[in-house]
């Protein structure tokens, strides 16, 4: 199944997100960011030296996107996501395009990951992030939660929430250093919040060369 262009409405395509005619250089350590920059830079290295590169989706990605997410296993899902069956993959991955907005990592042709905040229409949405199986353990993952961070602080929302199964505790771990704080908890799962008024959330937004721990 192709994700129809039709149904991927215009008023979801973030123009302010676009990456294309950012700067083309990959080693960005000194840029100081621009106006015409997106609310985080687009481009990191990950944790073995390898480019990637940070953009909003579109229609084109949704083959790829179902490549990535074919590398998911049962244990990877919280509270049932992502569905493990094709056509349930693919009504979930069909709700979120439309209702919320969606960031993917690629390194260079593929998706390795994928960051989405649904629905875009309430002021405390919910957030959900993948990475590919065999992008793990690279810091992939953690720019990305910065990279969604950044673009919500600049969208009005007051909060953004999560779950997480409690065995997963490299994950809670990770959300805890970046802000998020325990608000519930189920037998199985923890529910996380972000209020984008934190100071870590705008940190995020910093350019390259501004940065220390962000």
């Amino acid at each position: 199944m192709m994700y129809g262009k039709e149904r991927y409405s215009s008023e979801h395509n973030f123009s302010n997100m676009t990456t294309s005619d950012v700067c083309n250089i990959w080693d960005n350590s000194e840029c100081e960011g621009t106006v015409d920059c997106p609310p985080r830079c687009p481009r990191f290295f990950d944790k073995k030296g390898r480019p990637m590169m940070v953009r909003e989706f579109n229609s084109n990605n949704y083959s790829s996107l179902i490549k990535m997410y074919n590398s998911l296993e049962v244990d990877d899902q919280t509270m049932g996501v992502p569905p493990q069956k094709a056509k349930a993959l693919e009504q979930w991955l069909d709700y979120i395009l439309s209702e919320g907005w969606n960031l993917i990592t690629n390194h260079d042709d593929r998706i390795v990951g994928h960051g989405a905040v649904t629905p875009q229409s309430e002021d405390e949405p919910e957030f959900v992030i993948f990475v590919h199986r065999e992008y793990r353990d690279r810091g992939i993952g953690t720019e990305l939660v910065k990279q969604v961070l950044a673009y919500t602080e600049s969208m009005d929302y007051r909060n953004i929430v999560l779950d997480v199964a409690k065995t997963n505790q490299r994950a809670i771990n990770v959300y805890e250093s970046l802000g998020f704080d325990i608000v519930s908890e189920t037998p199985m799962y923890k529910q996380m919040q972000m209020p984008l008024q934190k100071p870590d959330v705008q940190a995020f937004q910093q350019p390259p060369a501004d940065r220390e721990a962000y």
